[in-house]
């Protein structure tokens, strides 16, 4: 695969919103939106973020993320991850976490890197650590129907 990244557009939202294939996986990707996401959630939550980045996989949206933190000198935390459905188990998470570890540190001369993953999310707790991220808190939240879920918040440090 050829993968690459800019910035994202108006209409890879429209895309975007097709993504999380039900409530777990928006919860997963962003977990203040209703499902369904909708343009208006999604362009609200790119208004307040920084970076709002599209991947693309042999030139096709097939990802996207953001920081809702970036600090020079400080610290970067990614959100809003997510892989189109028909795009997974083809590399183009670690594309896109290394992408943006790159962004926090080179851009933002970041100390560290941040995100977040909650237990139920196997895929991203199997790949964040092969990246260089460790767990350093978790907290409990509340998932979609009120069940109890736990937040791993994951760093990793400037080499």
């Amino acid at each position: 695969m050829n993968f690459s990244h800019r910035p994202v557009t108006a209409d890879d939202v429209k895309t975007l919103c097709g993504f999380p294939q039900g409530v777990q996986e928006l919860y997963f990707m962003f977990p203040k939106a209703q499902y369904p996401l909708t343009e208006e959630q999604m362009h609200t939550a790119i208004s307040q973020r920084f970076d709002s980045t599209a991947f693309l996989a042999n030139g096709e949206f097939v990802g996207f993320a953001n920081f809702y933190r970036a600090e020079h000198d400080g610290v970067c935390c990614i959100g809003n991850v997510i892989v189109a459905p028909y795009a997974r188990g083809q590399g183009v998470a670690r594309y896109i976490v290394e992408t943006m570890t790159a962004v926090g540190f080179e851009k933002y001369q970041a100390r560290e890197v941040q995100l977040s993953c909650f237990n139920e999310n196997t895929a991203g707790l199997l790949l964040y650590p092969k990246l260089g991220f460790v767990p350093f808190s978790i907290e409990e939240r509340a998932a979609p129907g009120g069940r109890r879920v736990a937040l791993i918040n994951m760093t990793r440090h400037r080499d």
